[in-house]
């Protein structure tokens, strides 16, 4: 067949929507033909360049532009096949096929040539059916939520229980044994760092590094094929989406949420300057943000920004979030840099701006759980607690205050100086409700955290008092200096016991203060049971044993692990006995503070950066179940009360019978020799210096 002339595309209406190719059921006896739709308002005209079934390249120009959209019917084209747009007219670089064209914003796939001296990347057309099954999607409610951050590949690359020609794929993550161990683990919901279909930033070629992170998109609607198995890959695009689909719909039958890290404030073509790969090709100021000198204004830090002030622009990743969640069945999305999208005209962040409100009304993004980084490095750029009802946000103020009590200012007092008062504490375990009240949400729109992919694992935290990101190639310039971290002593690994001991006891301390908080807490893959990265703090470009995920089996990973399975444990049984309503609804939660005598805090005591002891009791009053927790971050040992009866009973929650206190959790005790023992509220007890306790009752 040949393609269809300008005449023929006439009499066969083609449509400005969808955007992208997609194709012509019942209007063709062959359902051959594909309807083009391709926003590039600046282009006066535009061809479709793509594979015919014979194997070679031929053109069609797109007749139809309405609103900016060039469309058209174009065909016979070929499931698989390649294509890419160029203006009409235009000199192409290179022989079709060779060189870089214009990427389609809504492929579905991205095919790679690589055959040249640089890369050329071509948009593939493919459609893609999966049956389901009776797989559903968890939907886990966000009281119950636990997140799990990880990489595709990290996770499972060293994974012993993982064939080898699985491991560091899609399909690894949903091999029993992954799945089994994150089940046992406690988890709820695994956050894929990003597998949107990306590529290496320029600078890293010439060191022999690539971006292990992912963080540099080319393509919202593809899966990034490098996650791929090697099967998979060589059989075609619709092999990789299959094995993604697959390893969502293993994860849903276990129980667990799928979350994806999106990256939609920038694009991997870089800064101005650079060639065009998609965007900058079919609309430089109609995608990126510029200012009145026809600069980029760039708030991501990546060279470019996507300008959320565009109708197209806010249609363009909306439309990429509702294909993710209605073809992949996602369960929620971390948006990275999230202020960047929610910038106005003026450059501004608004809570109501159009993205949001869109979002929000959006029926494809309905129970989907949402999660903004809530800053970018533009102007006002931190905004944590000022998104809209809906939105959970990362919480970098209990980060920096968990660090804060157990590292810094542990190092102060080792010094001889002071440290910070129990109230900056006390408020984040709490969930913060200063920050997120007056956007008003609740506790749950806190999502916790004292790591992630950015910045020191929980064990490096530990034993690092500097960055080493040497390995970078940056001079060790790059990732941050603020770590809040302490080293106990000595700077790096040790073999000093005392050292050691130290460190695993603070590790034990900061995924306590995580897991006991109110809000939604995310562990870093690793952290479980003492990951380290040496000391890299920025290791977004260290695709190797360095960043990926080791499974060791030694004692002091056993102990972290089992520390942290106790923690989850007791998270998980504390909840399943309170209302649903907890710890959304102030009314049906009991959250009181008391000193190491067991009386209720004074304004004095909360202010006064000497008290480092303190216990808060968890519960509500339609509940079946109370905690105790006691944080000692005194350099000493602490004899404690616990809140005698007559005192809970003042406080309105109980009656004036004695109540037991069963131990749980020490963090002083990594062998849980003291876990079940039993005390009367009001008797005395003993804490360790630098320690948590947790107490049933």
């Amino acid at each position: 067949m040949q393609p269809i002339s300008a005449q023929g595309q006439a009499a066969h209406s083609s449509s400005e929507f969808p955007l992208g190719l997609h194709r012509l059921r019942g209007r063709w006896a062959d359902d051959a033909h594909a309807n083009a739709a391709v926003w590039a308002p600046s282009i006066p005209s535009i061809d479709v360049h793509y594979q015919s079934p014979t194997g070679g390249w031929t053109s069609e120009t797109l007749p139809g532009l309405d609103g900016g959209v060039h469309h058209g019917v174009i065909g016979p084209i070929a499931q698989g096949a390649s294509y890419a747009f160029w203006p009409t007219g235009e000199a192409l670089p290179g022989a079709p096929g060779t060189s870089q064209l214009l990427l389609d914003p809504y492929g579905r796939a991205i095919e790679v040539d690589d055959a040249a001296s640089s890369p050329a990347y071509f948009s593939v057309f493919v459609e893609h059916s999966f049956d389901w099954g009776t797989s559903e999607r968890p939907r886990t409610p966000w009281r119950d939520t636990v997140v799990y951050e990880a990489h595709v590949k990290g996770l499972t690359q060293l994974h012993p229980g993982v064939p080898e020609n699985l491991r560091g794929t899609y399909a690894g993550l949903a091999h029993p044994a992954m799945v089994g161990y994150l089940k046992e683990l406690g988890i709820t919901a695994v956050e894929l760092l990003p597998v949107h279909f990306h590529i290496d930033e320029p600078h890293l070629e010439p060191l022999g590094l690539t971006n292990y992170w992912g963080y540099n998109t080319l393509g919202f609607f593809a899966a990034h094929s490098g996650y791929a198995t090697k099967q998979a890959r060589a059989a075609g695009p619709e092999a990789v989406i299959a094995e993604f689909k697959g390893m969502v719909k293993q994860l849903h039958e276990a129980g667990l949420e799928v979350i994806l890290d999106v990256v939609y404030n920038h694009t991997a073509e870089g800064p101005q300057g650079r060639p065009a790969l998609c965007w900058r090709g079919l609309g430089d100021r109609d995608y990126y943000r510029h200012d009145d000198a026809g600069r980029y204004v760039d708030t991501t830090g990546c060279g470019n920004s996507l300008d959320f002030s565009k109708t197209k622009v806010v249609e363009f990743a909306l439309d990429s979030l509702r294909y993710w969640a209605e073809e992949f069945q996602i369960d929620g999305f971390r948006f990275d840099l999230a202020v960047t999208l929610c910038r106005d005209e003026s450059n501004t962040f608004t809570p109501r701006h159009p993205f949001l409100v869109a979002a929000g009304a959006s029926r494809a993004l309905r129970g989907v759980k949402l999660i903004a980084e809530p800053w970018d490095i533009g102007m006002g750029g931190w905004q944590t607690g000022n998104f809209p009802h809906g939105w959970a946000d990362w919480n970098d103020g209990f980060r920096d205050t968990v660090k804060d009590f157990w590292l810094r200012d542990h190092a102060a007092l080792r010094a001889g100086g002071r440290g910070s008062s129990p109230g900056q504490l006390a408020g984040r375990l709490a969930g913060s409700t200063d920050t997120f009240a007056r956007s008003g949400r609740s506790p749950l729109a806190s999502l916790n955290f004292v790591t992630a992919h950015d910045g020191f694992t929980l064990a490096d935290l530990t034993m690092y008092d500097r960055k080493h990101n040497e390995d970078n190639g940056e001079g060790n310039r790059d990732g941050h200096s603020d770590n809040r971290s302490y080293n106990h002593g000595a700077e790096g690994r040790s073999e000093d016991e005392g050292i050691i001991a130290a460190r695993e006891q603070t590790a034990r301390n900061l995924m306590a203060s995580l897991l006991v908080s109110l809000g939604v807490p995310m562990i870093t893959a690793g952290d479980e049971f003492g990951r380290t990265q040496r000391g890299n703090n920025n290791a977004y470009c260290q695709d190797n044993e360095l960043a990926w995920v080791h499974w060791p089996q030694d004692a002091a990973a056993r102990r972290m692990l089992e520390a942290t399975r106790t923690l989850l444990t007791i998270r998980r049984d504390f909840l399943a006995g309170l209302p649903a309503s907890f710890p959304a609804r102030r009314d049906s939660s009991t959250l009181l503070w008391f000193s190491a005598a067991g009386l209720p805090m004074t304004p004095g005591e909360w202010d006064n950066p000497a008290t480092r002891t303190v216990q808060f009791l968890l519960g509500s009053h339609g509940g079946t179940v109370n905690g105790l927790v006691v944080m000692n971050g005194s350099l000493e040992d602490q004899r404690i009360h616990l809140p005698a009866a007559w005192i809970l009973q003042n406080q309105g929650i109980d009656d004036a019978q004695p109540r037991w206190f069963e131990r749980t959790f020490d963090s002083a005790d990594p062998a849980m020799k003291r876990n079940g023992a039993r005390l009367l509220s009001g008797e005395a007890d003993s804490v360790a210096a630098n320690s948590v306790s947790i107490y049933r009752c």
